[in-house]
C-alpha cells in the first residue's frame, strides 16, 4: 500500500499500518492471511458502500443539507453541466422505479 503513494508524498509505514488497523477495528477490512510476519488484508465492504458512508458523513457536517456542498462544487468549477445532466438522468430513473412500486 505504502508504495502506491508518490515517493514525495508517501506516508510512513507506521501511518499506513495504523490506518489499516483502524479500518480493521471498524470492520472495513480483515486479515485474510499471513505471510512471514506480514498480514494480508482484504476489503469487507465495497468501494461503493465506503464512498456512500463517506459522503453521508460529509453531509452530516452540513446538517444533511446538500446545497452548501453543491454550491461549493459549482463555484470551484468541479461540477459541470455534464455532471448535472447525469444527475438528472439518475433522478428520473429513480423516480420511475418509485412509481412502479
Amino acid at each position: 500500500m505504502q508504495e502506491s503513494f508518490p515517493a514525495k508524498k508517501r506516508p510512513a509505514y507506521t501511518t499506513i499500518q495504523t490506518t489499516v488497523y483502524r479500518l480493521e477495528d471498524k470492520g472495513a477490512v480483515r486479515r485474510a492471511k499471513k505471510i512471514s510476519n506480514a498480514h494480508i488484508f482484504e476489503a469487507l465492504i465495497s468501494r461503493s458502500a465506503a464512498r456512500g458512508r463517506l459522503i453521508d458523513d460529509l453531509l452530516s457536517l452540513f446538517g444533511g443539507r446538500t446545497q452548501p456542498v453543491m454550491a461549493h462544487l459549482v463555484e470551484t468549477g468541479k461540477l459541470t453541466m455534464s455532471d448535472v445532466r447525469e444527475a438528472e438522468k439518475l433522478i428520473k430513473t429513480l423516480a420511475r422505479k418509485e412509481t412502479r412500486k
